[in-house]
């Protein structure tokens, strides 16, 4: 008979620890939790090694958050419980806080380092090749050892505030303030204060911020002043720290200037919205705005010890918190990017919103200019569709064809720009702008607020389909005249029968039509952004002026014509721009995509319908009903994916760089379809009168 005595003692020892691990009372994790928390009772062990260890029992396996919270819990009350296990752990990690290097820690840790945006940018990559070696008596080196895993902020992050100020509170009681180690502790926040407001002080006549601001002079003596309230502070304080009975310095006079300093940083970036702004200033008031903030967060980690204890742990663990997940992120280029993406994102995407306004028809009037310019450029992109044909029947070399495709677009988009005419697939990236700006303005619980966006909604839909409609309505049949008119002049159709059936071949919408529409609406969205960056240069250049004053050009015009020209070339050169540009990336797409063997290409439903035309001028007008309406389908379907993309990046990316969270989509379509279901005809035409 078989039993478990029968085993071998090897198996059966297998089986026991199994079976301890599921069902004994103590899990696993909780038993290695004790161990590593009675290791500190040790006081010779290597402080670093003990508090890796623990991290590493407390890190959550698979994204178990609630696990993690349930451990941390389980830590919190052991310590709290065990008044000897207390003392070890307490005197390991404040011993070991206060003997590390803390100044750049507290200077440092989430603020925009101060070798600029390349330099940082080369460090991150540079350390994924080869990382660096952390050095032990800094703060911030050994927290990239206890943190060694790139994502630990994200279950950081999910930390409640009540934990982190149980744990603080527990290592700071008030008959430990004053110990030694908490003293140093002290003396190294008031350097890192003293440095604070230095930086700030250099950062603020930094050339870029007097360039960009009018009155400099007037309030250059704020950052001065910064520096020296900021001594008289740390020298009071310390007084204070080894006589008692001295005067305290609460940190007001502190406060104030830096308040002062903040609002003119304030001021330089709303003013930045009108004249424009570049990397190095965005990244100058970026810092600047983040060493004031630090600075106020260390004064009142200060000031509160030294009056209220339960402040000044709260306010510590907030500060610590933050900090520790900066940290954390800190060789994370995405984070990097993503940060430094902010810093110029709302000038760029202003500018994109001031020219998205011009594209939603409130009125009959604007209604009846849409369709007109719309139909302007369908005429142009039915000629624009037919050279490119040519252009790819001379088989030139790859890059001379994508030279030829991208000088046809581009050239052909600045035309139909500058002539005021409109091509639909340009609107979502620049309406989903000023969208995007209503939709940061929502308050909760306001209809009206909703209302409006509703009403915008319904008018850039109906602006939208009066733009297609212009578009396609028009490229098709000058494409289907053009076409047909040549073909008569020379004796045979201009589009031979192989490329009219390759055109259809390209609108099948099960094919690659559909992926190649949305590498086209991508391309919108990136023209977009792109017209708004040369916008803000224009501005931020004096780009206009600088024109006016070129000597040969006012030889050849004069002086008034030739400053008249660069007005004209401020206002227009974002545009210019992003059209051409836009034209560039569609004409060498495909080219590209030959040149690396990858199914590249682009798919525009104004072109595409155009290539409607030109498929029947090549089959002599004898295509199949069922192949036509094929076709239809494929250029609603690439119309369709066109606007989606790009609609949806831009719209994306504005939030983003407002830094809005829209909470109330929910209420916003609701709304939407009660105006659709009561009011369909408000997304078809405007309203009369």
């Amino acid at each position: 008979m078989f039993t478990v005595r029968n085993l071998p003692n090897f198996m059966l020892h297998g089986v026991t620890k199994f079976f301890q691990s599921r069902f004994s009372a103590k899990p696993v994790r909780a038993q290695l939790l004790d161990q590593a928390l009675e290791a500190f009772k040790n006081p010779d062990a290597d402080t670093l090694e003990l508090i890796r260890r623990l991290i590493t029992i407390l890190r959550p396996k698979r994204g178990d958050n609630g696990e993690a919270a349930e451990l941390g819990a389980q830590m919190l009350s052991r310590l709290e419980s065990d008044n000897a296990l207390l003392l070890a752990f307490r005197h390991h990690v404040v011993h070991f806080l206060a003997t590390r290097r803390l100044v750049t820690f507290f200077t440092d840790s989430g603020i925009l380092p101060g070798t600029g945006f390349f330099s940082e940018w080369f460090r991150i990559l540079g350390n994924r090749l080869l990382p660096q070696v952390p050095d032990e008596r800094r703060l911030k080196d050994c927290l990239h050892v206890v943190y060694d895993r790139a994502d630990d902020w994200r279950w950081l992050e999910q930390q409640a505030p009540e934990f982190s100020q149980r744990f603080w509170a527990a290592l700071a009681p008030i008959e430990e303030l004053r110990s030694v180690d908490w003293l140093s502790i002290q003396d190294q926040i008031l350097d890192a204060v003293l440095l604070l407001a230095h930086r700030v002080s250099g950062l603020g006549i930094d050339g870029e911020l007097m360039r960009a601001s009018p009155d400099f002079d007037d309030n250059a003596p704020r950052f001065i002043a910064l520096s020296a309230e900021a001594l008289d502070f740390v020298n009071a304080f310390r007084q204070r720290i080894h006589s008692p009975e001295a005067s305290a310095d609460d940190g007001s006079q502190l406060l104030v200037m830096a308040d002062q300093c903040d609002e003119f940083l304030a001021q330089i970036r709303k003013r930045a919205l009108t004249i424009g702004t570049s990397l190095h200033l965005s990244y100058v008031l970026k810092r600047s705005e983040q060493s004031l903030e630090r600075l106020r967060e260390l004064v009142a980690i200060l000031v509160s010890a030294d009056r209220n204890r339960v402040e000044a742990v709260a306010a510590w663990s907030e500060f610590a918190h933050a900090a520790f997940l900066a940290e954390n992120r800190r060789n994370s280029l995405r984070f990097y990017m993503a940060q430094l993406s902010q810093l110029m994102a709302v000038r760029v995407t202003e500018n994109a919103a001031r020219s998205g306004e011009h594209y939603i028809c409130e009125t009959p009037a604007d209604y009846s200019a849409m369709w007109r310019s719309a139909a302007g450029a369908g005429v142009l992109i039915g000629g624009m569709a037919l050279l490119k044909i040519f252009a790819g029947a001379l088989h030139a070399p790859l890059f001379v064809e994508a030279l030829m495709f991208s000088l046809i677009y581009g050239l052909g988009f600045v035309l139909i720009y500058l002539l005021g005419m409109t091509v639909a697939t340009k609107q979502p990236a620049m309406t989903a702008q000023t969208l995007a700006g209503l939709l940061s303005d929502i308050k909760p619980n306001r209809a009206a607020d909703i209302e409006r966006v509703v009403d915008v909604i319904a008018a850039v839909c109906r602006s939208q389909l009066a733009a297609i409609g212009g578009n396609v309505m028009v490229a098709l049949p000058v494409a289907i005249g053009i076409g047909w008119g040549l073909s008569e002049l020379a004796g045979q159709p201009v589009v031979p029968l192989e490329k009219g059936a390759h055109l259809l071949e390209d609108l099948n919408p099960l094919g690659w039509a559909i992926p190649h529409a949305a590498i086209a609406g991508f391309y919108l969205f990136l023209s977009g952004l792109i017209t708004g960056y040369f916008d803000n240069q224009a501005a931020y250049s004096d780009f206009g002026a600088r024109v006016g004053r070129l000597r040969w050009l006012r030889r050849l015009l004069g002086k008034s014509r030739a400053e008249r020209f660069g007005r004209y070339m401020q206002n227009h050169l974002g545009g210019i721009m992003g059209n051409f540009l836009f034209g560039c990336m569609l004409g060498s797409t495909g080219v590209i995509g030959t040149i690396l063997g990858l199914p590249l290409d682009i798919r525009h439903i104004a072109f595409s319908s155009a290539n409607i035309g030109y498929s029947l001028v090549a089959f002599e007008f004898s295509l199949p009903l069922q192949a036509l309406l094929w076709g239809a389908l494929g250029v609603a379907a690439i119309g369709i994916t066109n606007l989606a993309v790009s609609f949806t990046l831009a719209l994306r990316t504005a939030l983003g760089a407002r830094r809005v969270e829209f909470i109330h989509w929910a209420p916003l379509w609701k709304a939407t379809w009660r105006r659709f279901r009561y009011q369909p005809g408000s997304f078809l035409l405007p309203p009369s009168g």
